[in-house]
């Protein structure tokens, strides 16, 4: 049985240009996990466990409503409640994954295919600081290689930004390589941008050895650049937005708002 699931190498790059310009780029890697192949490999792959500890790991509790309910039995509700059938097709989710224990996924992304293989809907998951986790869901109505949606901002993410924002997503399907940008602005002004980009490499016990020595520990890096950076950010003169409560939805299904 060929292993669906992927390794993905390279690095995210986050450049605000307003109300001061601050830029950063770190190495990093993620996963692109067919859902239904948990189990296979866990059972398949050195290195990676399903729901118990390992070098890599993946706790579905870590992303979702955080319940016992399996990853790919949400996306499937979220997406009829929106009226889109996933009956019979994949969803991949690329993520970080716990590493030695720890994990943190500041946007994780599921990709949801129909039977026939057609990316029906996106559904990006949102992590913030605080604990708190929000998705938005949006309707894909194109079978294009490089997808282009966007949305309102709903959910507190960075203590340097304001809630009345907008977002635009720019994401490459995965194959070979994999790239995806998320534009912030307001009042159609340009704020920040945040883009990752990496290429692929074979779901096998070698190269996720391989990459986490090349990046070693990089979940709590993650966690580490986030507090940096805002240090970074405050000492420029920016100033903390209050925080308000999370959308009583889980879920914002977004609609369509592809160009």
């Amino acid at each position: 049985m060929n292993i669906r699931s992927a390794l993905y190498v390279g690095s995210v790059m986050h450049h605000r240009v307003r109300p001061r310009v601050h830029k950063f780029r770190y190495r990093a890697f993620w996963l692109l996990l067919d859902l239904e192949e948990l189990a296979t490999l866990s059972a398949r792959v050195w290195f990676f466990s399903h729901g118990r500890f390992n070098l890599w790991s993946l706790y579905e509790s870590d992303y979702g409503d955080g319940s016992a309910t399996p990853l790919r039995e949400q996306a499937l509700r979220h997406a009829a409640l929106a009226g889109i059938d996933l009956s019979g097709g994949a969803v991949r989710l690329l993520c970080m994954p716990r590493l030695l224990g720890y994990c943190f996924n500041p946007i994780s992304i599921y990709f949801c295919h129909q039977a026939d293989g057609t990316l029906a809907a996106l559904l990006y998951e949102v992590h913030n600081t605080f604990g708190e986790r929000h998705s938005y869901l949006i309707r894909v109505n194109s079978d294009a290689r490089t997808i282009h949606q966007h949305c309102d901002k709903a959910f507190y993410v960075s203590p340097f930004m304001d809630m009345d924002m907008r977002y635009d997503f720019c994401l490459r399907m995965p194959g070979e390589n994999i790239a995806i940008s998320i534009r912030a602005s307001r009042s159609g002004q340009h704020v920040m941008t945040a883009c990752l980009a990496g290429r692929r490499k074979e779901f096998a016990g070698r190269s996720l050895l391989y990459a986490f020595l090349a990046v070693p520990a990089l979940t709590f890096k993650v966690t580490a650049a986030i507090y940096w950076e805002a240090l970074c950010l405050w000492l420029k003169g920016l100033r903390l937005r209050r925080r308000p409560s999370p959308p009583a939805s889980p879920v914002s299904a977004v609609v369509v708002r592809e160009r």
